[in-house]
Order: structure tokens, then sequence, then C-alpha cells
């Protein structure tokens, strides 16, 4: 077989086990990464040496957990990058030994763990057969127990042995299986599949942040629609998200082609599709929560309506959130995109003061978030295209009024202080300003507080004429910097 591209930093993990006397495998979802041509997140070592004498091989090493997992902490690289250096080798590495373990009485972590000195012992413990492959880096051989290559080939998620005591063993795993079909976008397997639906229950045991783990890797996947479809499948989504179920078959008005649950999944993968942040993806899926509750057939319109549905579905959202413990800013940032996410666009009758409203209310570092959502939003509805003039045109008045203000209010000083300076309150006030603003646009470097207040000095002691003087050509300047601004950002947007 080819060999994998290791980097060097696990070579030398596994050589130096081996040079040492122990065995040394590349086991569980690295391995399935290096087959599928995917660079691995995380490399585990698995090894025949217990904790004391794998630290007797590594100049530095810590161990401080009940799994006997050593960490090695690699020489320092020439720079940094994340959780490599610079030359692609990984500063710490984790060795764990062969593992057995006891009964799972809580229905996640194993009673008792002992260490083993077969290989065998440890993958007959994994959760599916694409993760129970171990690879030795020294003999370029792949040790295959459970048919995981072949069913990497053929795209299944199939448990090791029987899924029924898999998952008794450790509900999670349900999750993690919902989760590897989202993101790799592989089959699961019938027996599997049957087993999740007949464990599911065991969820109630599995901690909240748990969950928000797993749902958080299935929003993030490529594909998050195939793992909520799944979860609802099998019974699951009722322990991440059930205010989704309630969404299933609730029928939309004529603006629509879609019930509330295909939108949502709809916008959440357009956002997953145009690789949106976690909150922008998450919002995208929560943005409609609020219509099942808010929904009311009105005789007038002949169709169904869902007045305030944005304030239900933001406090539906905060609720959701704070229940699977999610951070504050991030429940934050959700709950203002989606209780702000129907702001009026039509640029026929909406005005700039409006756009500022608009801003103010879900403010300037989530605006061209909520933007995004709106875009969801509308692939969502079954609309082909995401950006017409409409939201495009609403885009250019946003940044017009986003833009640095070309006005007396970007300067260093104020009406306040030019009073403070000996200017009295009255129309010269204003001269002055814009007479600064004017040297301001000339050169930005001088718009500190001490240089425009030694101007103020000076021109204080001018005529009323002198100053609407050079008042008028502030003016003038910042008119014609101000339109040249509007015609870039509106020649971005393409409209007028």
């Amino acid at each position: 077989m080819a060999t994998f591209p290791i980097p060097k930093s696990v070579s030398h993990v596994t050589n130096t086990l081996t040079k040492g006397g122990f065995e040394a495998y590349l086991v569980g979802g690295c391995v399935r990464d290096l087959f599928l041509g995917e660079k691995p997140k995380d490399w585990d070592v698995a090894t025949n040496a217990k904790p004391e004498e794998i630290v007797t091989l590594f100049e530095k090493t810590f161990y401080e957990n009940d799994f006997g997992t050593v960490s090695v902490v690699q020489a320092e690289g020439p720079e940094e990058q994340g959780d490599e250096w610079k030359d692609g080798s990984l500063k710490v590495i984790e060795i764990t030994p062969y593992r057995k373990e006891g009964a799972y009485t809580d229905k996640r972590r194993p009673d008792s763990v002992s260490f083993s000195k077969r290989i065998e012992d440890d993958l007959s413990r994994r959760d599916f057969t694409i993760n129970a492959l171990a690879y030795s880096v020294e003999k370029d051989e792949l040790l295959d127990l459970y048919d995981g290559r072949k069913d990497l080939i053929s795209g299944h998620i199939r448990a090791v042995g029987d899924p029924r005591e898999r998952f008794n063993e450790d509900a999670l795993r349900i999750l993690r299986g919902i989760r590897l079909h989202s993101e790799l976008g592989f089959g699961v397997d019938k027996d599997t599949l049957a087993g999740m639906s007949e464990k599911v229950e065991l969820l109630s045991f599995i901690s909240k942040e748990r969950i928000r783990d797993e749902f958080t890797r299935i929003i993030s996947s490529p594909n998050p629609s195939l793992g909520l479809i799944l979860a609802d499948r099998v019974g699951a989504l009722e322990y991440m998200i059930p205010e989704l179920i309630e969404a299933k078959d609730i029928a939309q008005n004529q603006a629509h082609s879609f019930d509330v649950w295909t939108h949502l999944l709809k916008s959440l993968d357009h956002a997953a599709q145009k690789k949106y942040q976690f909150h922008v993806r998450l919002a995208a899926l929560l943005h409609d929560i609020g219509k099942p509750a808010s929904r009311r057939w009105s005789d007038e319109k002949n169709d169904w309506t869902f007045y305030g549905h944005e304030v239900i579905g933001a406090r539906i959202a905060k609720n959701i959130m704070e229940r699977l413990h999610f951070s504050r800013e991030t429940i934050k940032k959700v709950v203002s995109l989606v209780r702000w996410h129907m702001f009026f666009s039509d640029t026929e009758q909406i005005t700039l003061s409006a756009v500022r409203r608009m801003v103010s209310n879900v403010g300037k570092d989530l605006v061209d978030d909520l933007m995004s959502v709106r875009i969801c939003d509308r692939i969502g509805t079954g609309r082909p295209k995401e950006s017409p003039y409409r939201l495009r045109k609403y885009q250019s008045m946003i940044e017009e009024v986003m833009r640095d203000p070309v006005s007396v209010g970007m300067l260093a000083i104020d009406g306040n202080d030019l009073i403070k300076l000996g200017e009295k309150a009255g129309p010269r006030l204003g001269y002055i300003l814009h007479a600064l603003l004017n040297e301001v646009l000339e050169d930005p470097k001088v718009n500190t507080k001490e240089y425009l207040s030694e101007k103020v000095k000076k021109m204080v002691s001018l005529s009323d004429i002198e100053l609407k003087k050079l008042g008028e050509i502030g003016k003038l300047a910042k008119e014609q910097e101000e339109g040249g601004e509007l015609e870039k950002i509106r020649a971005k947007y393409g409209v007028k």
C-alpha cells in the first residue's frame, strides 16, 4: 500500500516507541482521514507501553488523566502556526496504551479501564468500523479487523460488532454516527440505524454540553441538513432541538415553496455552502423557529400569517441555546440575528435613516451577518437568486451609513472644545469645524486634538466673513468627498 504523508513529529513518536521495544499504531479518526485523502485534525497513537514506560522515552511529557494518555511535547519549531510549527509538525502528540474497558453504568464512560498488551483489545472497543483502523508507520501496514477499509470505500457507517451494545455502552455514539453522516456524506448501515433508533432514549443520560458539541459539529459540517434529517429519523432531534420537530409540516404563505422545517434546512445548507461562520449557520437554522407558535389564518388575505414570529423566535432561540449551554457571546449574536432578520428592505420606500435604525438595532459588527442570514432565508424559500437588485441596493445603503463619516463628527475636536478655547456659541462654531474638516480631508494625519486646538486658537481671532469663507470651502470639500465615496459604493453593488 502507498505510504501516507506523516508529519515528522508524529513519525518521531512512533519511531521512538518502536526503537524502545514497543508497538506503535496510529488509530481512530486520523487513519480514516488519511485513507480519505484528508489532513487529520488530530493524531492519536496507541501502544502496548504503559504510561510510566512512555514517559521515560521522551524528553518532555505530561500525564494528567485516568485513561493512561501521555502527551508528548515536541521541541520548539521555528515559528508557531496554530497547533503546529511552521513545518507542519504538531506541538503535542497524545499516546494512549491499549485499553480494555469495564461496564458503562452511566451510558457515557466506562466504570473501569485496564491496560492491555493487545491492539485487538483496543480496536474492539471503538465505535464504528471506519474508526477501528490501525496503521503502523514503520511497517506501512494496516490492521483492519472489522472491514473498516471496505466501509470507507463503499461509504458506509457501521458499528463495531453489535450496534446495540456499542450504543448501550456510550449513547453519545449515536450522535457521533449522525455527525459522521453529515461530515462524510456516508450512508448508515441498516442494522446500525436500527440500533440508533432502539437506543436513542439513552441520550437522556448524556450531558447537554456533550450534545451541544456534537450538534455544533453537525451544523459546522458540509452537509448539516443530512445530519438533522437523520437525527429526526432516529429520534435524536428530540434531545438536541425538539423545537425543530414542531416546524415539520407547517405550511407557509404563498411566498414560500416549502414548509417551515424544509425552509430552515435549506437556509442552513446554503449557509454551509457559503462557508458562513457557526453563529450565522445557527441563525439561518433558527430564524423562523417562531413561526409554528405565531401562525394564524387570515380570511382577509386568504393565507397564513406569522406576525411577530421574529420576536417569538428570538425568545425560543435564546431558550434553546441556554439549555445547550452555549457561550453568552454566541447566544447574543444568534438571538440578535433571529430578532432582526425581518428588516424592511423595499428600497423604493425605505430611507437612510431607517437603515441607520436597523444598523443600530443589530449592531455594526453583525450587519454583514444579518445580510447573510437574509440571503439564506431567500434561498430557503426556493428563489433562485441570492442577491437580487433590491437586496444589493439595500447593501449599498448599509455601506453608505456604515462608512467612515465624512463630516465634522470625524474630527478629534468638537463644539464644546471650541468654546473652551475661547469661541462663543453660534454660527462661528460651524464655520470653524468645517474649516478644520477641510484640512483633515487633505491630510487625515492632522486629525489630532493637539494640532486642531492650535488651529482653533488662530481662527478665533478671524472675522465672521473670513471664517465663513473658510467654512464654505470645507463644506464644498465634504460634499465632493461624499459624492465620490457614494459613487464607489453604488458601483460596487451595481446599483444607482
